[in-house]
């Protein structure tokens, strides 16, 4: 099958959170499996050029229509570790991805907007004819919506379309010029409320709106957040739309690149180990320790690494910190936020316990302590109010790490407690809690210190049972070959 992915991100060339990961990881399973696959990005100027082998031009003089004239633009190719990609330069006034940033900039609808005509005209003019295009996010949600209004009377008529759903709380929101712009005009058709018209405002359009009812199926990225954003606030308004096309929408969890997240081989990590032999994870133990100045004492080490902001519980963060602290365990924490005021509390807590011999504040990001604080740690907290899939559950699981979660979205399908679930005792993980109080993520937290100061061996063989889960995208990869056999001979 040929297959054409087109994505605002693909790790490591560009990567600003996890979309970059699933595009570069679900591409090489699918290519693994035998398919032709191709990815379509922007070429920023802030791109990792160290990660692309053989970047040349393949088309010139690249005519893209953008309101009453044309854009001239070069395409780009290069292999990104293996992956074929292909990379849109527009030359214009405009400096679409000229700005030393992925995003952040008050005209973003416009950027995106030409970056998915773009992609279009390159495939029309260029001959590619593929049998699926995957797009990713709002910032290609109106390929799908352009596929069809424009393309399809040109030679792209057998071309499908699979949309996949990252955050859904960012969905492409803009005004009459973006449809002047791409060439889709037609106010009144595309504000229809069956169409592209935001059920919030009259005025405007939505570009996810659009890829709901364009695309010949949309996925998220876990099953249960599949049912979240239908029934749920966590839906941000688009409840409707999905239900209405609810029979070509479903879940399929995100996997994890299994060769970056290996305890067996990791480089960043002074010792390796596996589930058959858990040994030398205390040695890491030791490392992070000496590390981070933590005192050396045999107590269990729990972590939290990601985000600081609200949907990740950051007042559930604070509190498993200071609860950890009293139930004799010690805590590290990775991460830095977007706002403000949640940093500044917690370089107050960092001040606070500067001198504790059992605590740790990291703020900031730092890749090789990431990889280092997965292998020494004993317990991971990702106490999120949302999360559409969730990563570092799946790492935390990889490296032998317990996981302590709030049952939402993707740690709902992946983490199951130890004590309650309705699985099999060998198939159960981890430690999970419903609400999203400070009683709820004790009732999960306490257990899993008490496990291991009480019994150590059952923490242990926890432990192994979720290193010997299989989160690798060899299933998300099945998956979505699936959906794209479905939609070829639909």
């Amino acid at each position: 099958m040929y297959i054409v992915m087109l994505a605002s991100e693909c790790a490591p060339v560009a990567k600003a959170g996890g979309l970059g990961d699933v595009v570069f990881g679900l591409g090489r399973e699918l290519e693994i499996r035998g398919n032709s696959v191709e990815i379509i990005l922007p070429k920023y100027d802030c791109m990792r050029y160290d990660h692309i082998w053989g970047l040349q031009v393949c088309f010139e003089n690249l005519s893209v229509p953008w309101f009453d004239h044309h854009i001239p633009c070069t395409v780009w190719f290069g292999f990104v570790h293996g992956r074929k990609c292909f990379f849109i330069e527009p030359h214009s006034s405009d400096n679409f991805f000229n700005r030393g940033a992925f995003y952040g900039f008050p005209d973003e609808h416009m950027r995106f907007a030409f970056f998915s005509r773009a992609a279009l005209e390159y495939m029309l003019q260029s001959g590619k004819r593929p049998d699926i295009i995957h797009t990713h996010d709002w910032q290609t949600a109106l390929v799908p919506v352009m596929l069809y209004e424009i393309y399809q009377r040109h030679g792209m008529g057998n071309c499908r379309v699979c949309h996949t759903l990252h955050n859904v709380k960012h969905q492409g929101i803009a005004g009459d010029n973006v449809l002047a712009a791409t060439g889709l005009g037609r106010p009144e058709w595309f504000h229809d409320r069956e169409r592209m018209g935001d059920d919030f405002d009259s005025t405007a359009i939505n570009f996810t709106k659009g890829a709901i009812v364009y695309s010949n199926f949309v996925t998220t990225v876990s099953p249960r957040h599949a049912w979240e954003v239908r029934h749920t606030e966590w839906g941000y308004g688009l409840g409707h739309a999905l239900h209405v096309y609810q029979q070509k929408f479903g879940g399929i969890i995100n996997g994890l690149d299994y060769d970056m997240w290996n305890p067996a081989t990791d480089p960043a990590i002074p010792a390796h180990y596996s589930a058959d032999s858990m040994t030398a994870k205390q040695e890491n133990s030791l490392a992070l320790r000496q590390r981070l100045f933590l005192r050396q004492e045999n107590k269990p080490i729990v972590a939290y690494v990601g985000r600081l902001d609200m949907q990740k519980g950051v007042d559930l963060i604070r509190h498993a910190l200071y609860r950890s602290l009293h139930l004799g365990a010690q805590f590290v924490l990775l991460g830095s936020g977007s706002e403000p005021g949640i940093n500044a509390e917690f370089w107050r807590i960092k001040h606070e316990l500067n001198d504790n011999p059992d605590c740790h504040l990291e703020i900031g990001y730092d890749e090789e302590l990431a990889h280092l604080i997965y292998a020494g740690t004993d317990i991971l907290v990702v106490p999120s109010l949302f999360e559409p899939c969730g990563l570092t559950q799946m790492i935390a699981l990889r490296y032998g790490a317990v996981p302590v979660v709030r049952a939402v979205g993707g740690l709902y399908d992946t983490i199951f407690d130890r004590d309650h679930s309705e699985r099999p005792p060998e198939q159960r993980n981890g430690y999970v809690f419903q609400q999203s109080d400070h009683l709820a993520i004790e009732s999960a937290l306490d257990r899993a210190i008490d496990l291991w100061f009480e019994h150590p061996e059952d923490f242990a063989e926890l432990a192994a049972q979720g290193m010997r889960c299989d989160y690798s995208w060899n299933q998300p990869g099945a998956d979505y070959l699936n959906i794209y056999e479905l939609i070829r001979h639909k």
